[in-house]
């Protein structure tokens, strides 16, 4: 699996937010897929409308990050 990186701090590290101060830690793969960073967690409860980077302020749809690359 490729993951993506962040176009402003280039790391693969991303989250979702989910309601009150919930985050999920994901990866998003080169085919834009969400993938939960531990395998026992579930997208489900979480926004998948926008990911947000875990190393900078940049936050975007996972269909801007996937543009960047083609």
């Amino acid at each position: 699996m490729r993951k993506l990186m962040c176009p402003k701090c280039q790391i693969p590290s991303f989250y979702l937010k989910g309601g009150g101060d919930d985050i999920l830690p994901v990866y998003i793969t080169s085919e834009g897929d969400i993938v939960p960073k531990r395998d026992a967690d579930t997208l489900d409860g979480y926004d998948t409308d926008v990911i947000y980077c875990l190393g900078c302020s940049w936050s975007g749809s996972v269909a801007n990050l996937m543009k960047r690359y083609n």
